[in-house]
């Protein structure tokens, strides 16, 4: 059977750079250094850019570009004055009236510079670029980055030593790990694994989702096997490959997860569309089961901060229904 190749599409493109970085970015360092040990000490913290960066005191003023870096500086206790405009809003409840200053893709460096911020949480590599107009305003960039749970977890590192709450971060950090040992050991109890085709999509245009993704490594730690695990990564994004019905038809997938910045209603419509029109999708069992579901946009395809847990859950309960919540 001739392979046929779902489309790609420039936008979507440009929707992933929120959602996934190049190789490079996996290169950083496992750990940064702080020298803080009260609010009003300096700091002086190593970034995943290897970066060392040196604060007069902890920083107070914090402008985030990620929904995922406001979720972590609020679970570790720390507050922001400027957050990512984002049409599914704020990340946490206290975050809902803090003034919005664009995105990791475009920063509005005049809303930010009006906030007088200590510091601009940034991702690596993609906002590098920007670091020499956020010095400009008076502020330094701090730069990280979550194509995996163990980077969110760096994150949570690196920011309980900015905000000088290493122990709640190391916390956080142990709950995570409990966490994930829990369901691991919960999947293996139950043997084979489902196998699992993971699909970012928009209208018309979809790829499957690699285990260097963040949402590949949610997948697999949640305890399903990814079809699209040996394919290989597109250049300009590394973590996504093309996706073949072929390919899909051959592996046969127990579930079809689609992830999608956009309306997740639509882009599960044309999906299911797309397989209506191949009948080669008929014989998938995902399909045959009714087993394709979109994922929440604010738990799969972006950072989520520590609310990777419900992502793992989520998952997790998809892939086994017949268990009780690990939460």
């Amino acid at each position: 059977m001739k392979a046929s190749y779902l489309g790609l599409s420039v936008l979507l493109m440009c929707a992933l750079a929120g959602c996934s970085q190049p190789a490079g970015s996996n290169t950083s360092p496992t750990t940064g250094s702080a020298v803080a040990e009260a609010t009003g000490s300096p700091v002086t913290v190593t970034d995943f850019a290897g970066r060392t960066v040196r604060l007069q005191h902890t920083p107070q003023r914090i402008v985030a570009l990620s929904n995922g870096e406001v979720n972590i500086v609020y679970a570790l206790g720390g507050t922001v004055v400027g957050r990512p405009t984002s049409s599914g809003g704020a990340p946490v409840k206290e975050a809902e009236n803090v003034q919005t200053i664009g995105s990791t893709h475009e920063i509005d460096l005049e809303k930010v510079a009006l906030l007088e911020p200590d510091i601009v949480l940034g991702n690596s590599p993609m906002n590098e670029k920007d670091i020499p107009s956020v010095e400009g305003i008076g502020a330094q960039m701090i730069l990280s980055a979550a194509n995996s749970v163990d980077d969110i977890q760096r994150q949570i590192t690196l920011f309980g030593q900015l905000l000088s709450k290493p122990e709640q971060a190391s916390q956080l950090n142990t709950e995570l790990k409990q966490h994930i040992a829990k369901l691991a050991t919960h999947s293996q109890a139950n043997g084979t694994q489902p196998k699992v085709l993971l699909v970012y999509g928009a209208p018309g245009t979809y790829m499957a989702a690699l285990p260097n993704s963040l949402s590949g490594n949610i997948l697999e730690l949640a305890g399903g096997s990814n079809i699209a695990a040996d394919l290989p990564g597109l250049q300009n994004y590394p973590q996504y490959a093309q996706l073949s019905t072929e390919r899909v038809v051959e592996a046969d997938p127990d579930y079809v997860f689609i992830m999608t910045h956009g309306n997740s209603e639509e882009v599960k419509a044309g999906f299911l569309k797309e397989m209506q029109d191949n009948q080669a999708w008929s014989s998938v069992s995902a399909v045959k089961n009714n087993h394709v579901e979109v994922l929440p946009s604010d738990l799969f395809g972006t950072n989520p901060g520590t609310r990777v847990t419900e992502a793992l859950d989520l998952l997790h309960n998809l892939l086994y229904p017949d268990t009780a919540s690990h939460g």
